[in-house]
């Protein structure tokens, strides 16, 4: 990752104060306000794979998912956050890349014997206490993992974003659980 766009770096740059400051002087925030793409995948049907074929079986396809995932990552320059058991979040400051990021697992499992699905949003959320993320993008990323169907890609962006080799099929609304309809979400798929 580059050292320009890191947390720490975005926090120090950002904060208020010197950072020098005595202890009982230090200021009392512990968030920062940033733009940012997230991006979450996951495997689909691991948990019924892991069931039918326990868990040592599992562990197979659980390594190839985090090697491809961590590699592309680092190739295209976005940020493995966070990994969530068979999935992971993935968070960049620039939104074509982490759309290329999701593309690329969709088209490199496709034939893998098992599929990834996708779910990403740009917008604002706060970085908190240094390392984590809350805000709509955020949940609205996770949420829409979590419905795609598998080798899916669900996003919410802007499509000037899309890299050359991604398109959307269909514009869509969707019924977020906890959240109701939502409307705007593309439904991106490889071009032919």
């Amino acid at each position: 990752m580059d050292p320009e766009i890191s947390p720490a770096r975005e926090w120090a740059g950002l904060r208020t104060g010197s950072g020098t400051e005595p202890p009982g002087q230090l200021p009392e925030a512990s968030y920062l306000s940033i733009e940012r793409t997230f991006c979450f995948a996951d495997l689909t049907g691991f948990t019924a794979f892991t069931r039918d074929n326990g868990p040592l079986a599992a562990v197979e396809w659980l390594d190839e998912f985090r090697k491809i995932s961590r590699d592309v990552a680092a190739k295209r320059g976005v940020r493995v956050a966070k990994w969530l058991g068979d999935g992971v979040m993935v968070v960049s400051t620039e939104p074509t890349p982490t759309i290329a990021w999701g593309g690329h697992l969709i088209a490199h499992f496709a034939d893998a014997g098992f599929k990834v699905r996708i779910g990403l949003a740009t917008g604002a959320a706060l970085l908190y206490e240094g390392d984590d993320y809350l805000g709509e993008p955020v949940n609205l990323a996770a949420k829409l993992c979590a419905i795609a169907e598998p080798g899916q890609i669900l996003a919410h962006c802007d499509v000037a974003d899309l890299p050359s080799w991604l398109r959307v099929i269909e514009e869509i609304e969707v019924d977020i659980r906890g959240v109701g309809p939502v409307g705007g979400i593309q439904r991106l798929g490889l071009t032919n």
